[in-house]
């Protein structure tokens, strides 16, 4: 009784007594439940592993090990990106396409004011013309007969490539607007491939008859006409450079050119900037340590933050036979720390979001 008072009169003690009491009943649990663990496990030992940074370590160096090698690329066309400029000053008086629109080779993209060309053409065929009428009213020097004949029909068939040509560009004009007549865009292309086969047969036919032994020299007659017949392939080859074609079958990416602006050769501004899109390429530069570890046909994956959870696949299809500056970015002044690059093209498989010019990462894989 005399010690129950002595307890209750001393109330902290009584609080750590409890403290006491909880701590000791948590330790026999902790100590029951590692008895229960090594009687389960019989023979076995109980083990623990505590994670290191170690572990991490090794776990992004497998991650790195995928790819033995990486370089910065760009994203380009097939064909690359080919800039359309033009070789004539003048006034832009047609603009046939729009960007995304599909061309087909030799087709007219850009057409300039072109009066004056077709005004010197029409006085060289005239000329050509009355020359012809001339020489025609001598007797030509014997032997030469053939040869004459044979620069006549070149002369033609040259003639009615020019016009086969024009036409098919003017069928392709009204396709694009209104293609409710295909008909006529194809016959007019066979028109003109039709024509392109005459003209080679009356060159080859020219060539034979002009290569035969003991042929005479021309007359001042016939001296004139070829001098005046060149002088209309000429004014045809200016009329012609009036209309900007495509080089290749590609799609139109930019156009620079607007109607009725003045434009004038230029290497820096094109008026119209295209490619083959039908295979999307990467052109990558490898740092010189990294060029033993790229071969033809390697794996690669591509990765862009343009599209930061994706990774698009390809493979190696080009490599540059030689070492050079790099071209991605500019570095300003040469310094001794610069490494020469080696220029690697990648196809990429598929169809792929990337768009001509974008900044890429290449890896390439083991």
């Amino acid at each position: 009784m005399a010690a129950d008072q002595q307890i209750a009169g001393v109330p902290q003690g009584s609080g750590m007594a409890r403290k006491v009491a909880i701590i000791a009943g948590l330790s026999s649990l902790c100590l029951a439940g590692f008895a229960v663990a090594v009687i389960v496990t019989g023979s076995f030992p109980l083990q623990i592993r505590v994670s290191t940074g170690s572990d991490t370590a090794s776990s992004a160096s497998a991650a790195i090990q995928q790819w033995v090698a990486s370089a910065p690329g760009r994203v380009e066309p097939r064909s690359g990106l080919i800039r359309i400029g033009t070789s004539l000053a003048g006034k832009v008086e047609v603009v046939s396409v729009n960007m995304n629109d599909k061309v087909a080779e030799g087709e007219v993209l850009i057409r300039i004011e072109d009066k004056e060309a077709r005004a010197r053409l029409s006085a060289a065929e005239a000329k050509a013309a009355t020359t012809k009428k001339d020489r025609d009213a001598v007797a030509i020097p014997a032997g030469r007969e053939s040869v004459s004949k044979a620069e006549d029909a070149v002369f033609t068939a040259e003639r009615a490539v020019t016009s086969a040509r024009f036409e098919l560009d003017d069928a392709i004009a009204v396709n694009r607007k209104n293609a409710s007549n295909p008909n006529a865009l194809v016959n007019a292309r066979r028109r003109l491939s039709d024509a392109q086969d005459r003209l080679r047969q009356e060159q080859s036919a020219f060539a034979t008859a002009q290569n035969k032994s003991g042929m005479p020299l021309p007359n001042g007659l016939e001296a004139a006409l070829i001098a005046a017949r060149s002088d209309v392939t000429l004014a045809e080859t200016v009329l012609d450079k009036t209309r900007i074609r495509a080089p290749i079958a590609g799609t139109v990416l930019q156009i620079n050119a607007k109607l009725g602006e003045l434009v004038a050769p230029s290497v820096e501004f094109p008026l119209v900037v295209m490619g083959d899109m039908s295979i999307v390429r990467v052109r990558a530069e490898v740092d010189e340590p990294d060029v033993g570890k790229i071969k033809k046909d390697q794996r690669v994956f591509v990765k862009t933050t343009a599209h930061a959870n994706k990774e698009f696949d390809g493979k190696v299809v080009e490599i540059a036979p030689s070492l050079a500056m790099p071209r991605m970015g500019s570095r300003g002044a040469r310094r001794a720390t610069d490494v020469e690059v080696m220029e690697v093209v990648i196809d990429l498989e598929g169809s792929v979001p990337l768009l001509p010019g974008m900044r890429v990462d290449v890896f390439f894989r083991r």
